[in-house]
């Protein structure tokens, strides 16, 4: 049996366990990049107490596909989190912004950069009330240079950071991918600064900023790109499927209307890719025996592998392929992940129940932990559903403050 601890399909009952238990964010914002960072790590244990709008809230819980009136994105994006309404745009909102974030670890955000500042919220005055606060910043150009006061989207960001320009056929219009590329990749770069400021904080006592923008996420993931272009004159574009000079490395059909993507590309690979297909003789085939012929022949290469894949059933592929050790697997929709075995047995896809009573599958926790996991006790609150313990408990709101907050609008 595996060492990693396997958790169960249901959400757990169970509160603030995984190595993060006993770590507090308050999460300021909406949206994606900065709401899931904090999934993320409200998924490692961490409480996650989430800021919103009166009566609105974040516009996540209307977005994406709906049913029955209720988003399916927001019970995901909003998993172990507590809700909490309380309008910024006043001052005594604002100052119950700054009690609780005298209380927290890590203060997340994602407004535009100086919005916090003209609110009184930035890093030096929360600072003052407590030294060990980190603020997590996120945004898309970041809190400095000449662009950062501009808003920007997680598009914006894949455009700026060179992704979309390497994306999609050559002779086609730049192509995105069909989910929200630049904001997840903020959103980890947000998680891994905040657990790195978090340990340098066991060191020095004192918190700190960390700045993430969309659009240096997207371009940290772009390889040697710029050496590339720089150094030796070559200009990464749009390829469609493959890799100039990898391969084979692409998708290729099968009998029954499936694509089957096969990597064979390193040289070991291929020659038991090669015996898969019953032809040795093309690992040996000077067109074809290193990795720079491949390359270079990769046309023709492709087309070969592809007669071959389209005369198997893709099961019979899979099967074949991985008792000859050669990297495959077929190209998986929602309708795929949901019924694969390995996802089932890694615990992929969890069944949770929103406020409404409507169960649904969501993804599960990345990576696994051997000694303490993570875990999703609660899906989706109600908007404000938290506000009163919270400010209760970490704000010192007593009865009459919290009669005056209602009233006056204040926490919706």
């Amino acid at each position: 049996m595996s060492q990693f601890c396997i958790q169960s399909l249901l959400v757990r009952s169970l509160q603030h366990s995984g190595p993060l238990a006993g770590i507090r964010i308050l999460e300021l914002g909406s949206f994606i990049a900065g709401p899931f960072a904090g999934q993320l790590l409200g998924d490692y244990g961490a409480e996650v107490v989430k800021v919103e709008t009166p009566g609105s809230g974040d516009p996540m819980r209307t977005w994406g596909v709906t049913h029955q009136g209720d988003g399916l994105w927001w019970p995901v994006i909003a998993r172990n989190k507590k809700s909490v309404t309380i309008d910024l745009r006043t001052e005594a909102g604002r100052d119950l912004v700054r009690r609780l974030a005298s209380q927290v670890d890590v203060v997340l955000e994602n407004f535009r950069p100086g919005r916090l500042d003209e609110w009184g919220l930035g890093y030096e005055p929360l600072a003052v009330g407590n030294p060990g606060v980190v603020v997590v910043h996120v945004s898309g150009f970041g809190q400095t240079g000449p662009r950062s006061g501009d808003a920007g989207f997680g598009s914006i960001g894949e455009a700026m950071g060179g992704i979309r320009g390497t994306t999609g056929e050559s002779d086609r219009p730049p192509a995105r991918c069909g989910i929200s590329l630049g904001d997840a990749l903020a959103a980890l770069f947000a998680v891994i600064g905040t657990l790195a400021a978090i340990t340098e904080r066991q060191r020095s006592g004192r918190g700190q900023e960390v700045d993430v923008a969309i659009y240096e996420a997207v371009a940290a993931l772009m390889e040697s790109s710029l050496a590339d272009f720089a150094v030796a004159g070559v200009l990464r574009e749009r390829t469609g499927s493959v890799l100039p000079g990898v391969a084979p490395s692409n998708a290729y059909p099968t009998a029954d209307g499936s694509d089957v993507l096969i990597a064979g590309n390193a040289d070991s690979v291929f020659a038991r890719l090669c015996s898969a297909m019953n032809s040795p003789e093309l690992a040996i085939d000077d067109r074809y025996a290193t990795h720079a012929a491949r390359g270079e022949h990769m046309e023709e290469l492709d087309t070969l592998i592809g007669e071959w894949s389209s005369t198997m059933a893709t099961d019979n592929l899979l099967e074949l392929l991985s008792s000859h050790g050669v990297p495959a697997g077929r190209v998986y929709t929602a309708a795929d992940s949901l019924q694969d075995p390995h996802y089932l047995a890694r615990n992929m896809v969890i069944q949770a129940t929103n406020r409404a009573g409507v169960t649904m599958p969501m993804t599960g926790i990345v990576p696994k932990f051997s000694r303490t996991p993570g875990g999703i006790s609660d899906v989706g609150p109600r908007l404000g559903e938290h506000t009163e313990d919270i400010l209760r408990q970490l704000g010192g709101v007593d009865d009459p403050e919290w009669a005056a907050l209602q009233s006056s609008g204040i926490v919706g």
